[in-house]
């Protein structure tokens, strides 16, 4: 194992905190347990009261670095802080798809963007009495074309401290022709590191995490392939959670959130971690 690989340090991050009660003790849980060193909170979702921060608060003392960051969600089914929000499915944010054809086809106004995230930002403000460590985005949005301009103004000028989520990695074009999704929020990220770096925010130097969620997939043989090569400071998404009615009731991703969640709090995960020459920091 060369020298490099002995120091890498990443951040290993559960997105959707405040999705489901059942979400948030399994990322309390791995939090507490060391194994992971980055949550991101949903401040629309339905489990972000009082009771719900303030657990996160204390978990996260725990921890001798562990970040809290935003997760800004603009996709349905949940509904926007912010009065007068377009473009809506009903009463909420459109789904994903669609939202992205409308940033490529310029029909999106980036004020309404920039407003929203401004308003989810002042919501974590507010309940957790400072601004968020970093910015991420829910099903990737902050990276779509115009919702990205929006996200960066925001930022910058509620947080400016913050580092944001960009999701590329330099890849051999083999693994990116592998996996369509990498492949795709590697595009979608160039244009968002220009623009993210244009206005002076970090961001995190490379990016792992993105599978087929429908699939039954590995995920000690998957966590295994997003650290090689994850450069120091790089960051690994994940969605460990445990299923309720909740959860069920708003996201597709369910089962595979417990497997996450066994998979990291295993002596596996450890292992591969010390096998690597990873550490969370």
């Amino acid at each position: 194992m060369s020298a490099a690989a002995s120091s890498r340090r990443i951040w290993l991050c559960a997105d959707d905190y405040g999705i489901s009660p059942g979400v948030n003790r399994a990322v309390r849980d791995l939090i507490e347990r060391g194994r992971l060193n980055a949550t991101s909170v949903m401040m629309v979702g339905p489990a972000i009261e009082r009771g719900e921060v303030e657990a996160l608060q204390s978990s996260a003392k725990q921890s001798p670095r562990c970040a809290i960051g935003l997760h800004v969600t603009l996709s349905a089914p949940f509904r926007p802080l912010t009065m007068h929000f377009r473009p809506l499915d009903g009463d909420m944010f459109m789904p994903f798809p669609k939202l992205l054809r409308a940033g490529l086809m310029r029909r999106l106004d980036r004020e309404f963007f920039r407003n929203e995230v401004k308003a989810q930002l002042a919501a974590f403000v507010d309940a957790f009495g400072r601004a968020p460590d970093f910015v991420d985005g829910h099903q990737h949005v902050q990276l779509y074309p115009q919702v990205r301009d929006g996200f960066v103004d925001a930022v910058t000028e509620i947080a400016p401290k913050a580092w944001v989520r960009q999701g590329g990695r330099d890849l051999p074009l083999a693994q990116r022709l592998a996996s369509p999704k990498a492949m795709v929020l590697d595009i979608l990220s160039a244009q968002f590191r220009r623009r993210a770096g244009g206005a002076g925010l970090d961001f995190n130097p490379g990016f792992a995490g993105a599978y087929d969620f429908t699939r039954a997939a590995d995920f000690g043989a998957l966590m295994r392939q997003f650290l090689e090569g994850l450069p120091d400071g790089g960051l690994v998404m994940c969605h460990p959670g445990f299923v309720d009615d909740i959860l069920a009731g708003l996201d597709p991703m369910t089962d595979v959130r417990e497997r996450e969640h066994a998979y990291l709090s295993g002596d596996a995960f450890a292992r591969l971690l010390t096998d690597s020459g990873v550490t969370l920091g």
